[in-house]
């Protein structure tokens, strides 16, 4: 049958195929005539309790269920703190004290490493090349650098020929979000300061140090001095390392109120859902397609729109808003490639669950995937069951590509590379499951093609003569 040139019988009141209103009812608007049936009222319908149960039900679990993931997921970050990666590098190259087998900067990097017992950083013990390896690479949230000097230094503390107070550098990396890199600095400013404190108690407690002025003894109470640097520095226009967190929820919802609009589109144009624009009502003639042929057509369409759609997202975050951002061609390929798959995805769970696909697709790319992401709060700082999620879930994969491509020089190891895997496997996933649903529909003849009753002629008045 085609669509434009045959139409189906439509009952009075309704607006014809063609677009035109056919109008029905009296003057008043309260009756199509004296055939016509009554048209309900608001107040009666209020007084039915079965009308109130599925949206009440239906609300109050979406409602809950949102309060309950969002902000479980953020809600005590220092609580669940557990294993934050952060590096301890030891570059000191002095000489051990008298009477002691390791140098300072030694037993320094062993005390810090041996005495978290929260557990809340997970320390390694790396070269500063290794460090700042790690740092480039996305794989360490901030360092504690103990310098080459660092014994010496202290040990001239207690000579008159003290000329440089004994530092140690906490490196920082914004690349991995603004509350990631804080919590390392954080812990590793703690643990230089704890340091500090445990060598100005010995140097204190020295015989040497005993006939000590003052300002000499208030010095060595705290001797060493914490210096705060950028490990991998990023640009000024990356939103405090968040820029990579925000590009990807805009290809998430690209991908997914795309796929939701393309979808109710094409129902829309073969007839099988209304469009409704004001007081304007409009159907078209049903065009007979199975729902294999359906969704191959919405999922077609969906690679074609995603080359505009990507393209106007980074038009407008690169071009016209100056967010930091290289390997241009690379990120166009990239962010085509994963608002495409999440489009897949939402075709593919409409195509299988019809009515509520919508709902589903919300909980499966947005709902569980903005907690999960660990782009905002790291892993390391959620509980365990968002931990679980984060395997799987798009939104993580696709933010560690993007903030690899934006931070991190494109390196396949800062998550480009698993990111690149995941969006291949979420694909060949989507287009698996949505024709194995259609076809399975097929076969059993649940077509969405529904007969309609003939629509009851009204009773025309006689004519007068």
């Amino acid at each position: 049958m085609d669509a434009d040139s045959s139409h189906p019988e439509e009952p009075p009141g309704t607006t014809g195929a063609g677009g035109g209103a056919a109008r029905t009812g009296g003057p008043d608007g309260t009756a199509g005539g004296p055939d016509a049936p009554a048209r309900a009222r608001a107040a009666a319908l209020l007084r039915r309790p079965k009308l109130w149960l599925v949206p009440t039900v239906l609300t109050g679990l979406l409602a809950l269920l949102l309060s309950l993931l969002y902000m479980g997921g953020i809600v005590n970050p220092n609580g669940h703190l557990r294993d934050l990666p952060i590096g301890l590098v030891n570059e000191d190259t002095g000489k051990p004290p008298p009477g002691q087998r390791q140098n300072v900067g030694t037993q320094v990097t062993a005390a810090i490493a041996a005495s978290d017992t929260a557990g809340a950083a997970g320390w390694r013990r790396l070269t500063r090349a290794q460090a700042e390896d790690e740092l480039s690479s996305g794989k360490i949230y901030g360092a504690l650098v103990v310098p080459r000097n660092f014994t010496d230094s202290l040990t001239a503390l207690t000579t008159a020929n003290a000329t440089v107070r004994p530092t140690m550098t906490v490196l920082t990396n914004p690349g991995m979000g603004s509350l990631g890199s804080s919590l390392a600095s954080r812990i590793t400013t703690a643990a230089a300061q704890q340091t500090s404190a445990t060598i100005g108690k010995q140097l204190t407690a020295s015989p040497v140090t005993a006939k000590a002025d003052p300002t000499t003894r208030l010095l060595l109470a705290d001797p060493v001095q914490v210096v705060t640097r950028i490990g991998h520095p990023i640009g000024a226009h990356s939103g405090l390392g968040l820029s990579a967190f925000y590009y990807t929820l805009l290809l998430v919802l690209a991908g997914f109120l795309g796929g939701n609009l393309i979808g109710t589109g094409v129902d829309t144009a073969l007839g099988y859902a209304d469009t409704e624009i004001g007081p304007w009502h409009t159907r078209r003639p049903t065009v007979p397609i199975s729902r294999t042929q359906t969704l191959l057509l919405k999922m077609v369409m969906t690679a074609g729109i995603t080359v505009l759609t990507v393209s106007l997202v980074m038009l407008a975050t690169v071009a016209i808003l100056g967010m930091d951002a290289t390997h241009l061609p690379l990120l166009w390929l990239y962010s085509y490639c994963a608002s495409l798959a999440v489009g897949l995805g939402v075709q593919a769970i409409n195509a299988a669950f019809g009515g509520i696909g919508q709902l589903v697709s919300m909980f499966v790319f947005i709902v569980l995937g903005l907690p999960s992401s660990g782009a905002t709060v790291p892993l390391q700082a959620v509980p365990g069951f968002y931990r679980f999620l984060s395997v799987f879930e798009p939104m993580r994969q696709l933010s560690d590509g993007v903030r690899a491509i934006l931070f991190f020089d494109a390196r396949a190891d800062a998550g480009l590379g698993r990111a690149w895997l995941m969006i291949a496997v979420g694909s060949v996933l989507a287009l698996v499951f949505g024709f194995a649903m259609t076809r399975y529909y097929d076969r059993k003849g649940l077509d969405r093609l529904t007969p309609q009753p003939p629509a009851r002629p009204l009773s025309r008045p006689a004519e007068s003569t």
